[in-house]
C-alpha cells in the first residue's frame, strides 16, 4: 500500500496517509480562501484509520454554513494547517493537498462552492461541479 506524508512549513507537524484518498476536492468558499490565502482550497480525505499523526498541533474550530463544525489542526510554531476533521463526516481526515508538496498529487474529482469561485479560476470540465 502506498503512503504519502504531509507536513507543516517547519516540519514539526506531520501526517502520514496510507493508500489512495477517498476524495480529492477543490473548495471555493470564502472560509477556504481566508484559510489558504488563495482563491480556493484543495484537500484530500482519507479514512481516519489510514492516517497517523506526529508532532504537536493547535486547534481552531469553525462553524460552517451548514451549522456543522470543522476542527483545523495547525502547527503552533509556523501556523501551517496540516489536517482537519469535519463533524458531519465522522471517520474521515482531510489534508490540504499543498501540505504534501507533491506536484504529481491526483487532481480533484469535485469542485464545490463554485458560486464563490474567482472568475479567472478554471477547473476541469470533467469533474463534478456544485454551486
Amino acid at each position: 500500500m502506498s503512503s504519502r506524508q504531509a507536513q507543516c512549513s517547519c516540519g514539526q507537524l506531520k501526517v502520514t496517509c496510507q493508500g489512495d484518498p477517498v476524495r480529492v476536492s477543490v473548495c471555493h468558499c470564502l472560509a477556504c480562501q481566508k484559510r489558504t490565502g488563495s482563491p480556493f482550497g484543495q484537500q484530500a480525505r482519507w479514512s481516519a484509520e489510514n492516517v497517523t499523526f506526529e508532532g504537536t498541533s493547535t486547534a481552531f474550530v469553525r462553524t460552517g454554513d451548514s451549522g456543522g463544525t470543522i476542527t483545523y489542526r495547525f502547527c503552533p510554531s509556523c501556523g501551517s494547517t496540516v489536517y482537519y476533521e469535519i463533524d458531519k463526516m465522522p471517520g474521515l481526515v482531510a489534508v490540504p493537498v499543498g501540505a504534501f508538496a507533491d506536484p504529481s498529487f491526483p487532481g480533484p474529482i469535485i469542485s464545490v462552492y463554485e458560486a464563490r469561485k474567482h472568475a479567472w479560476v478554471a477547473v476541469p470540465e470533467t469533474i463534478e461541479h456544485m454551486d
